[in-house]
């Protein structure tokens, strides 16, 4: 048996992450991916790049801080190879490019900037297919705080995908229009329409804390009766009373709601009524794409 170590940092709009994984390695079963270690920094790049057009010079400070601090806890955890990528709050923003090079420059961390497409294949490389049943349709929902991507699978594998401009922050800001809604709608239903029982898959922080508030055992789907219903409760609450009452954090709280109301808009109009919540994650895909890599590498020389 050889254990490995293995980081991904992923730098949301909402928030940043660093997850640290082993990687155990045996002749008798499959390689197995462990949690060693999660650390998630509440620093909202998008409530800057969507309003204003760049991160501001506190953020940029607070990004060079948590990278040095990232790079000093994968040196502890003895990490052999780590990915960092950034996503629509670092794209869009004027400065985003040469943040890139000031952290580079002050920490040594290289981060790259990747766009929907990408952010959305490389989840997909995920455990997702050992979800993913040949004989059902799905309609793979990731919700982040700048974007969101909708990928259908048929006979597991994808049909088609598209990425959207709408996410938690965008939202919480007010930034969408009904045009925009209307296009997605549009979209959803022109690629739904021919399926009967499409179920959804979610993944994203918000409906992983919706998941783990319903009690729900893992591999159990929520519905879409139970997701409406939490989603009006949690409208009816004051932001404090979800901080003070449910024990959200405070970057959770807000954007939890503008979640959830894009996870049952795309129940609603691809007629989904169960909604499957496996624990992935960007972080998660970054750290598979990464150990493919040294594997070929490996099998190469």
């Amino acid at each position: 048996m050889k254990i490995r170590k293995f980081a991904a940092i992923d730098i949301g709009s909402n928030a940043i992450r660093l997850l640290i994984n082993n990687v155990i390695e045996s002749e008798s079963r499959e390689t197995q991916f462990k949690k060693s270690s999660l650390v998630r920094v509440p620093v909202r790049l998008g409530q800057d790049s969507f309003t204003v057009g760049e991160i501001s010079e506190q953020n940029c400070d607070r990004m060079v801080d948590a990278m040095k601090s990232f790079k000093l806890l994968m040196k502890v955890h003895g990490v052999e190879k780590y990915m960092a990528c950034a996503t629509s709050a670092m794209r869009e923003a004027n400065n985003g490019n040469e943040l890139v090079e000031i952290i580079k420059k002050k920490t040594g961390i290289e981060i790259e900037i990747i766009d929907g497409k990408k952010e959305a294949a490389i989840i997909t490389s995920t455990d997702l297919h050992d979800l993913i049943q040949k004989d059902k349709t799905y309609l793979y929902v990731d919700v982040g705080g700048g974007s969101t991507e909708f990928t259908i699978f048929y006979n597991g594998k994808i049909l088609t995908s598209k990425s959207y401009k709408v996410g938690t922050v965008r939202l919480l800001n007010e930034m969408i229009t009904q045009e925009v809604w209307n296009d997605i709608e549009k979209w959803i239903k022109s690629n739904t329409k021919k399926f009967k029982d499409i179920e959804i898959i979610g993944s994203g922080g918000n409906i992983n804390k919706l998941f783990k508030m319903s009690g729900r055992k893992p591999g159990k789907p929520l519905s879409y009766i139970y997701l409406n219903a939490q989603y009006q409760f949690l409208k009816e609450l004051s932001y404090e009373d979800r901080i003070s009452e449910l024990g959200l954090n405070q970057d959770r709280a807000d954007v939890i709601i503008p979640a959830s109301r894009i996870y049952l808009n795309a129940s609603k109009w691809s007629g989904a009524k169960k909604i499957h919540v496996p624990k992935i994650g960007l972080s998660d895909g970054i750290i598979k794409l990464l150990y493919n890599i040294e594997k070929e590498k490996t099998n190469i020389i």
